[in-house]
Protein backbone atom coordinates (compact mmCIF):
# COMPACT_ATOMS: atom_id res chain seq x y z
CA UNK A 1 0.00 0.00 0.00
CA UNK A 2 1.10 3.85 -0.46
CA UNK A 3 1.52 5.48 2.96
CA UNK A 4 3.29 9.40 3.71
CA UNK A 5 6.80 9.19 5.71
CA UNK A 6 9.11 11.78 6.29
CA UNK A 7 12.60 11.27 7.54
CA UNK A 8 13.95 14.12 8.94
CA UNK A 9 11.88 17.47 10.35
CA UNK A 10 11.22 20.25 7.78
CA UNK A 11 9.21 22.26 5.49
CA UNK A 12 6.20 19.14 4.63
CA UNK A 13 6.09 20.22 1.30
CA UNK A 14 9.92 19.20 1.11
CA UNK A 15 10.17 16.60 3.44
CA UNK A 16 7.25 14.33 2.73
CA UNK A 17 7.50 10.90 0.66
CA UNK A 18 5.39 8.15 -0.53
CA UNK A 19 6.73 4.81 0.18
CA UNK A 20 5.19 1.44 -0.21
CA UNK A 21 4.84 -0.43 3.15
CA UNK A 22 3.12 -3.22 4.21
CA UNK A 23 -1.13 -3.26 4.88
CA UNK A 24 -1.29 -3.08 8.65
CA UNK A 25 -3.10 -5.59 10.61
CA UNK A 26 -5.23 -4.77 13.28
CA UNK A 27 -4.34 -5.98 17.31
CA UNK A 28 -6.87 -6.31 19.92
CA UNK A 29 -8.91 -3.10 20.53
CA UNK A 30 -7.84 -2.05 16.98
CA UNK A 31 -9.75 -1.83 13.32
CA UNK A 32 -8.25 -1.32 10.52
CA UNK A 33 -9.82 1.38 7.82
CA UNK A 34 -9.63 1.59 3.83
CA UNK A 35 -8.88 5.54 3.27
CA UNK A 36 -11.28 7.10 1.06
CA UNK A 37 -10.24 10.60 2.38
CA UNK A 38 -8.21 12.27 4.69
CA UNK A 39 -7.80 15.79 6.50
CA UNK A 40 -4.59 17.95 6.56
CA UNK A 41 -4.64 20.03 10.03
CA UNK A 42 -2.56 22.44 11.08
CA UNK A 43 -1.10 20.69 13.56
CA UNK A 44 -0.36 17.73 11.21
CA UNK A 45 1.92 20.51 9.22
CA UNK A 46 3.29 21.47 12.61
CA UNK A 47 4.17 17.88 13.68
CA UNK A 48 5.82 17.26 10.25
CA UNK A 49 8.09 20.70 10.94
CA UNK A 50 9.15 19.31 14.34
CA UNK A 51 7.16 22.65 16.07
CA UNK A 52 4.12 20.50 18.09
CA UNK A 53 3.84 19.71 21.50
CA UNK A 54 4.93 15.96 20.39
CA UNK A 55 7.71 14.56 18.13
CA UNK A 56 7.32 11.59 17.06
CA UNK A 57 10.56 9.39 16.26
CA UNK A 58 11.84 9.69 12.51
CA UNK A 59 10.80 7.94 10.49
CA UNK A 60 7.20 8.32 10.93
CA UNK A 61 4.44 7.95 9.44
CA UNK A 62 1.99 11.26 8.24
CA UNK A 63 -1.92 11.99 8.87
CA UNK A 64 -4.00 11.97 12.01
CA UNK A 65 -7.60 12.08 10.86
CA UNK A 66 -10.00 10.49 7.45
CA UNK A 67 -12.96 8.92 6.80
CA UNK A 68 -13.22 5.24 5.36
CA UNK A 69 -14.14 1.90 5.27
CA UNK A 70 -13.77 -0.34 7.89
CA UNK A 71 -11.74 -3.66 5.89
CA UNK A 72 -10.69 -5.40 9.10
CA UNK A 73 -11.33 -6.23 12.52
CA UNK A 74 -8.40 -6.98 15.65
CA UNK A 75 -9.86 -9.16 18.59
CA UNK A 76 -12.87 -7.70 20.74
CA UNK A 77 -14.04 -5.58 18.13
CA UNK A 78 -18.14 -6.66 17.82
CA UNK A 79 -19.47 -3.26 17.65
CA UNK A 80 -18.48 -2.39 13.70
CA UNK A 81 -18.83 -4.31 10.79
CA UNK A 82 -16.48 -4.68 7.85
CA UNK A 83 -17.97 -2.54 5.22
CA UNK A 84 -18.98 -0.02 7.37
CA UNK A 85 -18.16 3.54 6.81
CA UNK A 86 -16.61 5.42 9.54
CA UNK A 87 -14.63 8.41 10.29
CA UNK A 88 -11.75 8.52 13.20
CA UNK A 89 -8.49 9.49 13.74
CA UNK A 90 -5.59 7.08 13.62
CA UNK A 91 -1.84 7.04 13.01
CA UNK A 92 -0.67 7.46 9.46
CA UNK A 93 -4.20 8.30 8.22
CA UNK A 94 -2.10 9.81 5.05
CA UNK A 95 -2.27 6.12 3.63
CA UNK A 96 -4.26 3.62 1.95
CA UNK A 97 -4.88 1.58 5.04
CA UNK A 98 -4.48 2.70 8.48
CA UNK A 99 -5.30 1.64 12.03
CA UNK A 100 -7.48 3.08 14.45
CA UNK A 101 -9.05 1.95 18.10
CA UNK A 102 -12.34 0.97 17.76
CA UNK A 103 -13.80 2.51 20.99
CA UNK A 104 -12.89 6.28 18.68
CA UNK A 105 -14.29 5.27 15.50
CA UNK A 106 -17.91 6.90 14.28
CA UNK A 107 -19.76 5.81 12.10
CA UNK A 108 -21.27 7.32 9.93
CA UNK A 109 -24.82 8.60 8.55
CA UNK A 110 -25.49 8.63 4.57
CA UNK A 111 -26.14 12.34 5.11
CA UNK A 112 -22.72 13.53 6.02
CA UNK A 113 -20.41 13.55 2.50
CA UNK A 114 -16.20 12.13 2.90
CA UNK A 115 -15.60 15.55 2.88
CA UNK A 116 -16.98 16.60 5.99
CA UNK A 117 -16.45 13.27 7.08
CA UNK A 118 -12.58 13.65 6.92
CA UNK A 119 -12.78 16.42 8.85
CA UNK A 120 -16.01 15.87 10.84
CA UNK A 121 -13.97 14.83 14.51
CA UNK A 122 -11.00 17.26 15.31
CA UNK A 123 -11.48 20.53 14.49
CA UNK A 124 -15.51 20.56 15.58
CA UNK A 125 -14.33 18.33 18.95
CA UNK A 126 -11.62 21.43 19.49
CA UNK A 127 -14.60 23.60 19.15
CA UNK A 128 -17.00 22.04 21.72
CA UNK A 129 -14.47 21.55 24.49
CA UNK A 130 -12.96 25.02 24.20
CA UNK A 131 -16.51 26.33 24.65
CA UNK A 132 -16.93 24.04 27.87
CA UNK A 133 -13.65 24.77 28.41
CA UNK A 134 -14.27 29.24 28.67
CA UNK A 135 -18.03 27.77 30.60
CA UNK A 136 -19.46 30.28 28.85
CA UNK A 137 -23.67 30.39 29.42
CA UNK A 138 -26.07 31.10 27.14
CA UNK A 139 -26.42 34.75 26.16
CA UNK A 140 -22.94 35.24 27.22
CA UNK A 141 -20.29 36.97 24.52
CA UNK A 142 -16.97 35.22 23.35
CA UNK A 143 -14.28 37.50 21.01
CA UNK A 144 -12.48 34.67 18.99
CA UNK A 145 -9.96 35.78 16.20
CA UNK A 146 -8.86 33.24 13.01
CA UNK A 147 -12.53 33.23 12.66
CA UNK A 148 -12.43 31.91 9.40
CA UNK A 149 -9.88 29.02 10.45
CA UNK A 150 -11.55 25.51 11.00
CA UNK A 151 -11.72 25.78 14.45
CA UNK A 152 -13.35 28.74 14.30
CA UNK A 153 -16.15 28.37 11.79
CA UNK A 154 -17.37 25.26 13.85
CA UNK A 155 -17.21 27.60 16.87
CA UNK A 156 -19.29 29.86 15.44
CA UNK A 157 -21.76 26.91 14.62
CA UNK A 158 -21.65 25.53 17.50
CA UNK A 159 -21.75 28.40 19.93
CA UNK A 160 -24.92 29.59 18.10
CA UNK A 161 -26.64 26.85 18.47
CA UNK A 162 -26.53 26.40 22.16
CA UNK A 163 -27.44 30.35 22.45
CA UNK A 164 -23.84 31.93 23.17
CA UNK A 165 -22.95 35.42 20.86
CA UNK A 166 -19.28 34.92 19.28
CA UNK A 167 -17.52 38.22 18.06
CA UNK A 168 -15.73 37.07 15.17
CA UNK A 169 -12.52 38.49 14.18
CA UNK A 170 -10.43 38.27 10.58
CA UNK A 171 -7.84 39.46 9.14
CA UNK A 172 -9.29 39.87 5.64
CA UNK A 173 -12.12 42.09 4.31
CA UNK A 174 -12.91 39.69 2.09
CA UNK A 175 -13.25 37.00 4.50
CA UNK A 176 -16.50 39.24 6.25
CA UNK A 177 -18.47 38.31 2.97
CA UNK A 178 -16.87 35.16 3.12
CA UNK A 179 -18.16 33.96 6.97
CA UNK A 180 -21.66 34.92 5.71
CA UNK A 181 -22.16 32.54 3.07
CA UNK A 182 -21.97 30.35 6.12
CA UNK A 183 -24.24 31.69 8.15
CA UNK A 184 -21.74 33.14 10.06
CA UNK A 185 -22.85 36.69 11.77
CA UNK A 186 -21.13 39.18 13.97
CA UNK A 187 -17.86 39.36 11.62
CA UNK A 188 -15.46 42.10 11.86
CA UNK A 189 -12.50 42.53 10.14
CA UNK A 190 -9.31 44.41 12.57
CA UNK A 191 -8.21 45.30 8.52
CA UNK A 192 -10.63 48.16 9.42
CA UNK A 193 -9.09 51.07 12.15
CA UNK A 194 -12.33 51.32 13.91
CA UNK A 195 -12.49 47.47 14.40
CA UNK A 196 -12.80 48.40 17.98
CA UNK A 197 -15.71 49.93 17.82
CA UNK A 198 -17.20 47.84 15.68
CA UNK A 199 -16.89 44.88 18.37
CA UNK A 200 -18.13 47.29 21.41
CA UNK A 201 -21.50 48.24 18.94
CA UNK A 202 -22.29 44.51 18.27
CA UNK A 203 -21.96 43.55 22.18
CA UNK A 204 -24.10 46.46 22.83
CA UNK A 205 -22.36 46.97 26.38
CA UNK A 206 -22.27 43.56 27.49
CA UNK A 207 -19.23 42.55 28.94
CA UNK A 208 -17.29 40.32 26.70
CA UNK A 209 -16.09 37.25 28.72
CA UNK A 210 -13.87 35.35 27.03
CA UNK A 211 -11.13 35.91 24.02
CA UNK A 212 -9.86 32.46 21.78
CA UNK A 213 -6.67 33.32 20.34
CA UNK A 214 -5.17 30.99 17.48
CA UNK A 215 -3.09 33.81 16.23
CA UNK A 216 -0.49 35.27 19.24
CA UNK A 217 1.79 38.06 19.01
CA UNK A 218 0.18 41.75 18.84
CA UNK A 219 -3.55 39.93 18.00
CA UNK A 220 -3.32 38.41 21.64
CA UNK A 221 -3.25 41.54 23.32
CA UNK A 222 -6.48 43.08 20.79
CA UNK A 223 -8.63 40.28 22.37
CA UNK A 224 -7.46 41.02 25.49
CA UNK A 225 -8.46 44.81 25.04
CA UNK A 226 -11.90 44.20 24.44
CA UNK A 227 -12.63 41.63 27.63
CA UNK A 228 -14.44 43.17 30.33
CA UNK A 229 -13.79 42.97 34.18
CA UNK A 230 -11.98 39.13 34.55
CA UNK A 231 -11.85 38.40 31.52
CA UNK A 232 -10.17 35.70 30.14
CA UNK A 233 -8.17 34.98 27.41
CA UNK A 234 -7.25 31.60 25.64
CA UNK A 235 -4.97 30.46 23.81
CA UNK A 236 -4.88 27.43 22.28
CA UNK A 237 -2.63 28.86 18.57
CA UNK A 238 0.22 30.57 17.07
CA UNK A 239 -0.32 30.86 13.44
CA UNK A 240 1.75 34.03 13.68
CA UNK A 241 4.59 32.39 14.88
CA UNK A 242 5.21 35.11 17.69
CA UNK A 243 4.67 35.13 21.12
CA UNK A 244 1.58 36.34 22.69
CA UNK A 245 1.68 40.35 23.47
CA UNK A 246 -0.02 41.54 26.34
CA UNK A 247 -0.88 44.70 27.78
CA UNK A 248 0.41 44.52 31.33
CA UNK A 249 -2.08 47.26 32.46
CA UNK A 250 -5.26 45.05 30.75
CA UNK A 251 -4.11 42.28 32.84
CA UNK A 252 -3.87 44.52 35.95
CA UNK A 253 -6.90 46.76 35.92
CA UNK A 254 -8.95 44.35 34.22
CA UNK A 255 -8.16 41.05 36.64
CA UNK A 256 -7.41 39.16 33.56
CA UNK A 257 -6.63 35.20 33.54
CA UNK A 258 -5.02 33.89 30.31
CA UNK A 259 -4.75 30.21 29.86
CA UNK A 260 -3.68 27.69 27.47
CA UNK A 261 -6.17 25.27 25.33
CA UNK A 262 -4.66 21.76 24.02
CA UNK A 263 -7.18 19.34 23.42
CA UNK A 264 -4.88 16.65 23.38
CA UNK A 265 -4.25 17.10 26.74
CA UNK A 266 -7.66 18.25 27.87
CA UNK A 267 -9.60 15.36 26.17
CA UNK A 268 -8.55 12.34 28.07
CA UNK A 269 -10.10 13.72 31.46
CA UNK A 270 -13.45 13.95 29.86
CA UNK A 271 -15.91 11.76 31.12
CA UNK A 272 -16.62 8.98 28.37
CA UNK A 273 -20.06 10.15 28.93
CA UNK A 274 -19.62 13.30 28.04
CA UNK A 275 -17.26 12.72 24.90
CA UNK A 276 -19.87 10.47 23.63
CA UNK A 277 -22.15 13.02 24.32
CA UNK A 278 -20.31 15.64 22.38
CA UNK A 279 -19.27 13.68 19.28
CA UNK A 280 -23.32 12.84 18.66
CA UNK A 281 -23.75 16.72 18.94
CA UNK A 282 -21.41 16.99 16.02
CA UNK A 283 -22.38 14.49 14.31
CA UNK A 284 -26.32 15.19 14.34
CA UNK A 285 -24.86 18.96 13.55
CA UNK A 286 -23.59 18.60 10.81
CA UNK A 287 -25.54 15.46 9.11
CA UNK A 288 -28.47 18.27 9.47
CA UNK A 289 -26.46 20.97 7.73
CA UNK A 290 -26.62 23.38 11.08
CA UNK A 291 -22.92 22.92 10.83
CA UNK A 292 -21.08 23.04 7.43
CA UNK A 293 -17.14 21.99 7.31
CA UNK A 294 -15.55 23.56 3.96
CA UNK A 295 -13.29 22.45 1.80
CA UNK A 296 -10.44 24.64 0.04
CA UNK A 297 -9.09 21.70 -2.18
CA UNK A 298 -9.17 17.85 -2.74
CA UNK A 299 -5.49 16.34 -3.89
CA UNK A 300 -4.71 12.70 -4.70
CA UNK A 301 -2.52 10.60 -2.33
CA UNK A 302 0.50 10.39 -4.56
CA UNK A 303 -0.18 14.87 -4.86
CA UNK A 304 0.64 14.78 -0.94
CA UNK A 305 3.67 17.17 -1.14
CA UNK A 306 1.34 19.92 -3.10
CA UNK A 307 -1.54 19.38 -0.92
CA UNK A 308 0.37 20.11 2.24
CA UNK A 309 2.08 23.44 0.37
CA UNK A 310 -2.04 24.38 -0.51
CA UNK A 311 -2.79 23.79 3.22
CA UNK A 312 -0.24 25.84 4.42
CA UNK A 313 -0.86 28.77 2.43
CA UNK A 314 -3.14 31.60 3.37
CA UNK A 315 -6.26 32.84 2.68
CA UNK A 316 -8.05 29.61 2.27
CA UNK A 317 -11.62 28.64 2.31
CA UNK A 318 -11.86 25.50 3.91
CA UNK A 319 -9.76 22.50 4.29
CA UNK A 320 -7.44 20.61 1.95
CA UNK A 321 -7.77 16.85 1.89
CA UNK A 322 -6.34 13.78 0.38
CA UNK A 323 -7.96 11.76 -1.71
CA UNK A 324 -7.27 7.74 -1.32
Amino acid sequence: MRTTVYSRYGDPAEVLAIQEAPVPQPGPGEVRIRMVMASIHNHDLLTIRGEYGTKPDLPAVAGTEATGIVDALGDGVSHLKIGQRVAASGKGTWSDHYLAQASSVVPLPDQIPDSAAAQLVSMPLSALVLLDFIGVEKGDWIIQNAANGAVGTALAMFARRRGVNVVNLVRRDEAVKEMAELGIENVVSTAQEDWREAVAKLAGGAPIRAGVDGVGGPASGDLLSTLGEGGQVVSFGLMSGKPMQLSASDMVFKQAVVKGFWLAKIAPQIAPDRMKAMIGEIVEAVAAGNVSLSVSEVFDLADVAKAAAAAGGSGRKGKVLLRG
